[in-house]
């Protein structure tokens, strides 16, 4: 059973840096992707940064680049996101997502590709 696991969400003020990580769990496929999607209050669930196995670089949100960097660990299968200079409008439910396949690049970002869903963990920026 695959289960994944947010953690470091938190408050911090604008311009402040956060990191989250995504531990998963009964995760056995050798090639696969994982990804951070948020969602904020009645908005729809954006994908953020995605990263896949098979060497290629990490995808990111235009809203994030400059900002925000993935990494993933395929030994240990955790998947890190670096926030920096966070703004007001990156205040949302963050979740991790996995897939059991490689991605085409464009589509990294989608979250109907993704079968694996975290809890999510909460990231509140204020201004």
């Amino acid at each position: 059973q695959v289960q994944l696991v947010e953690s470091g969400g938190g408050s911090v003020q604008a311009g402040g840096s956060l990191r989250l990580s995504c531990a998963a769990s009964g995760f056995t496929y050798s090639t696969y992707c994982m990804a951070w999607f948020r969602q904020a209050p009645g908005k729809e669930r954006e994908g953020v940064a995605a990263i896949c196995t098979d060497g290629g670089s990490a995808r990111y949100a235009d809203s994030v680049k400059g900002r925000f960097t993935s990494s993933l660990d395929d030994a240990k299968n955790t998947l890190d996101l670096q926030m920096n200079n966070l703004k007001p409008e990156d205040t949302a439910m963050y979740y991790c997502a996995a897939t059991r396949s490689t991605l085409w690049f464009p589509y990294r970002l989608g979250s109907n590709r993704y079968n694996y869903w975290g809890q999510g963990t909460q990231v509140t920026v204020s201004s």
